[in-house]
This record gives structure tokens, C-alpha cells and sequence, in this order.
């Protein structure tokens, strides 16, 4: 939920969020901290705590970050909520999703294309998924022979 002063709209438009988020990397991109140690020269990457930042531009990264898509930032949002939780997945795809708006703003030319949310699904290697079931049921006990279906 946006904090008093932090100007976001209740619309469901795509476009006005993205300018929303925008905006506010533009007005407070120096003063955010979404790694460890950050600004700090020298300093080691644990995990602790993020830095505060700009607690505006946090609710709208947020609110981006939670959103339900099918995109590759949705899955990645998903993937990570699975093992790590959702506040966790949740900081992890606001830190990629600004990552991306900097390098945007950044230089003119470069533009976003969406990797699709089954990238990772696809990028598997199908021989080494069934190696891996295989091991898996061996370590369980069973003993396993494939054949290919017809």
C-alpha cells in the first residue's frame, strides 16, 4: 500500500503504471538501495536487509512486481515466491524490473523484449530432465527402464 504523498493512480491501465514507475525512478533513482551494502565501497553482498530507499518508488515496484502476468518478470515472480516466499520474490523481480528501467533510460537505442514466461521451461535440457527423474526414482527404490511412447 502507497504511503500519504506518493502519487499513484487506482487504474488498472499497463501503460499508466509503467509511466508511474518511470516517473518515479526518474525523481528518486539515486536515493534507492535494493542491495545489500550498496553505496558502500568495499562492502560485502550478504543477506541481510535492503536499504530503505524511496519508500514511494518501493510501493510502485511493488505493486509491478506482484502483478499476475504472463511475462517472463510474472514467472520469474513465481519461480522465486515458490522456494523464497512472496516478500522476497517480490523485492527480487521490483530490483530486476528497475534494473531494466535503467538500462532504458540509460541509452536511447536499447529497447525491452520479453523473454516470454516459458524461457527457463524451454531452455531445459529435455535428455537431463530425465536423467535427473531417473536418478530421482532410483534413489527412491524404484527401479526404473524408459521407452518412448508411440
Amino acid at each position: 500500500m502507497p504511503r500519504a504523498g506518493c502519487s499513484l493512480s487506482t487504474g488498472s491501465s499497463a501503460y499508466l503504471r509503467t509511466e508511474l514507475t518511470v516517473a518515479h525512478v526518474e525523481a528518486g533513482f539515486s536515493r534507492t538501495c535494493s542491495d545489500p551494502g550498496c553505496g558502500v565501497p568495499g562492502a560485502r553482498a550478504s543477506a541481510g536487509r535492503t536499504g530503505k530507499g524511496n519508500p514511494c518508488l518501493k510501493a510502485v515496484l511493488g505493486e509491478a512486481a506482484a502483478a499476475r502476468t504472463d511475462t517472463f518478470l510474472g514467472e520469474r515472480y513465481r519461480r522465486i515466491a515458490r522456494r523464497r516466499g512472496t516478500s522476497k520474490a517480490t523485492v527480487a523481480v521490483g530490483r530486476s524490473i528497475l534494473v531494466i528501467i535503467w538500462h532504458l533510460l540509460s541509452d536511447p537505442d536499447a529497447h525491452y523484449t520479453d523473454l516470454g514466461s516459458d524461457y527457463h521451461a524451454n531452455r531445459i535440457d529435455p535428455e537431463r530432465r530425465k536423467r535427473t527423474h531417473v536418478h530421482q526414482l532410483e534413489a527412491l527404490g524404484y527401479k526404473v527402464t524408459l521407452e518412448p511412447a508411440a
